[in-house]
């Protein structure tokens, strides 16, 4: 199996492909999901060698941390294991709304560690910010969790370049998370030059785009989930999308995996991702993402990738 990398400037070693856990338990988020299979999955992913699994409080909400714990608990243990899980939306009777306030970081990450039946949680993000909480702050109450040990490095998720300058003010911020792929490069414009200046890791989500860059779609296809309101997968813009993966096709082939593998192969050579979270409904598809891990790709190659989804 490939050799562990480490995220950042953190002591979390990981392989490089890991495990996205929104869909097991994720039943607010996927129809049709089955807890049996979502346990599975991890049990899939852990026998595999994957030991970085990425989940959240609102994936269920609380179930997908719930059946990891499970998982962990008749398996005996942590092992080796780098769990990722993510605090900032409260449940109210309107609803939900974020709070990144210090007392409501700190409860959630307790709530977390009794879902996960574990003492310390490797990886904790705030998962959306609010707009009320100063960020340094709301960083500055996860530091003080750090320094008890329950968590072990802190991240933030789907914040600006302004709110993260502000969480990282005190230097205390480890990893950033945020939609970042081929099809959708903004984070190119500063958050990348960013974490790779200041030593954050970078962990995109959505690298596939919801199925888009994963070579199976084709032109005539329509969608009647969440997919049918994304303006990637209507009219022109889905066309000239499958006809830049078309383009690529020739080196998956050339190299005997499939253009999901490729893809995700062209992310890890991006300055500060570490590791990729790929997320998976069934066990046969986390076994498939590892495929990622025998593409070597050529310098030319990466820039190739890069210039015709630059198009």
């Amino acid at each position: 199996m490939t050799n562990l990398t480490k995220l950042g400037s953190t002591d979390l070693h990981v392989l490089p492909i890991g495990l996205g856990a929104n869909a097991v338990g994720g039943h607010n988020l996927f129809t049709g999901l089955n807890d049996e299979t979502g346990r599975e999955i991890v049990r899939t992913a852990l026998g595999s060698g994957i030991n970085f699994l990425d989940t959240a409080f609102i994936y269920g909400p609380e179930r997908s941390e719930q059946l990891i714990g499970e998982v962990l608990k008749e398996r005996g243990g942590r092992d080796r294991i780098v769990l990722a899980t993510k605090g900032a939306h409260k449940l109210t009777a309107d609803g939900v709304e974020l709070d990144n306030s210090p007392a409501f970081l700190r409860a959630s990450v307790e709530g977390s560690l009794k879902r996960l039946q574990t003492d310390y949680i490797d990886l904790y993000y705030i998962h959306f910010p609010d707009e009320h909480t100063p960020k340094d702050e709301a960083v500055g109450e996860l530091k003080k969790l750090k320094d008890e040990g329950k968590i072990r490095a802190i991240g933030v998720s789907n914040f600006s370049i302004e709110q993260l300058k502000e969480a990282n003010r005190d230097g205390h911020v480890d990893v950033l998370q945020s939609h970042y792929n081929l099809l959708h490069r903004d984070a190119e414009l500063d958050l990348l030059p960013y974490t790779q200046e200041h030593g954050l890791s970078f962990v995109p989500y959505f690298p596939l785009a919801s199925g888009l860059l994963g070579g199976k779609y084709k032109p005539e296809d329509t969608f009647d989930d969440i997919r049918k309101n994304d303006p990637l997968f209507q009219g022109e813009s889905f066309a000239r999308s499958l006809a830049k993966v078309e383009r690529i096709r020739p080196i998956a082939e050339s190299k005997g995996v499939e253009i999901a593998h490729l893809v995700l192969a062209w992310y890890l050579s991006v300055p500060s991702i570490d590791a990729l979270i790929p997320g998976a409904k069934r066990p046969e598809q986390v076994i498939s993402n590892l495929q990622t891990l025998k593409v070597q790709l050529t310098p030319g190659e990466i820039s190739e990738i890069d210039a015709i989804f630059r198009d």
